[in-house]
């Protein structure tokens, strides 16, 4: 019977769609077929000028209430709202509130002597050498780390893994002080700038950064992870709480409006969007760049997330004015080489019209 639902489901959302071509709409589900039945979900966005492509989902957002995924279900992004974040700090900029070159010191003068020459483009390029504060936490204290924790946690750490600027290293830690430094400018706390600035001007309405007893997630996705066979719900960890550098959850509904603002001016300017599209250091990848918030790949902008039951990505072509989302709730795989995949798929059936 489930079956039989989902297959209605599946109906329903390409009936919902612009045409995308059956053939792609195939090789899609073929590509998602591990998503499919009763077992953890996933969530497939195209969007080719503006319009949707494919807007598909499978499987499950709830598995033990059988709550089925739709494009309206909620999942946690992950480092995927790292984007948000540095979106954030450029209406700052606007504002006059901030400059990219100002110290961090200025808005976390509790920081240590080691911070003194880390910059805010530091933060936002990864470029910092602040320590990992997962590496810093004690592992015997179960409850959930907010961002003003991990502000706590760098301020007893005198030492950074590189002088600022001359190298680069992911860090999360970064994007935590980040929304640090939005609320201090912005006199908001993080979640609510967020909401004020972007997610209610563009009509992301069901986007929330997600505070436990402060707000809900509508149409969640929880987190599972497969144990010995089983998929066993995983949704939340000790750092899930962090809003800066992973805590948002959104849906394929409202990313589509967020990647339709990117391309005008409704949010930022276009000279300003374009710094967070900018190379502005190599990674660790050779084929890999990073702007603010989006990893750059050739003709690509594009950004993974990872976290205890997600694992999500969103891929951009803007010359093509193509993009690929796709969200999952289980801890594995990586989906980026799907979303790849799918895009190629999307070229390809471009180029035959």
């Amino acid at each position: 019977m489930r079956i039989h639902h989902w297959l209605t489901g599946a109906v329903l959302l390409l009936a919902g769609c612009a045409s995308g071509g059956t053939r792609m709409q195939h090789e899609i589900d073929a590509l998602m077929r591990d998503y499919q039945g009763d077992v953890p979900g996933a969530s497939v966005l195209v969007v080719r000028d503006g319009q949707p492509l494919v807007r598909r989902s499978y499987g499950m957002a709830d598995l033990e209430r059988h709550v089925e995924a739709s494009p309206q279900t909620n999942y946690r992004l992950a480092s995927v709202s790292k984007q948000f974040t540095a979106a954030s700090v450029l209406l700052l900029v606007e504002d006059g509130r901030l400059k990219l070159d100002d110290s961090i010191k200025r808005y976390l003068p509790g920081l240590p002597a080691a911070a003194d020459g880390i910059t805010i483009r530091h933060l936002l390029t990864h470029t910092s050498g602040l320590i990992d504060y997962e590496d810093v936490m004690d592992p015997a204290d179960t409850r959930q780390v907010h961002d003003a924790d991990v502000l706590t946690l760098l301020q007893s750490q005198d030492r950074t893994y590189f002088a600022p600027g001359t190298g680069y290293r992911y860090s999360n830690s970064g994007y935590a002080l980040l929304a640090q430094i939005v609320e201090r400018a912005s006199a908001q706390r993080y979640a609510r700038f967020l909401h004020d600035r972007i997610f209610q001007p563009l009509g992301m309405n069901d986007t929330v950064a997600y505070e436990a007893g402060v707000s809900e997630v509508p149409n969640r996705a929880y987190g599972y992870s497969l144990e010995n066979g089983a998929w066993m719900r995983t949704d939340q960890s000790t750092t899930s709480a962090v809003l800066g550098d992973g805590g948002i959850y959104s849906s394929l509904d409202d990313l589509s409006k967020w990647d339709a603002a990117l391309y005008d001016e409704r949010l930022l300017p276009s000279s300003v969007l374009r710094q967070a599209f900018t190379p502005a250091t190599p990674t660790d990848d050779p084929q890999v760049e990073y702007g603010f918030g989006w990893r750059i790949t050739g003709e690509t902008l594009w950004h993974s997330g990872e976290t205890i039951g997600f694992r999500n990505v969103i891929v951009r072509w803007p010359k093509r004015h193509l993009t690929v989302v796709v969200l999952t709730n289980r801890d594995d795989p990586e989906p980026y080489e799907t979303a790849k995949k799918i895009g190629a798929l999307a070229m390809r059936e471009a180029a035959t019209n």
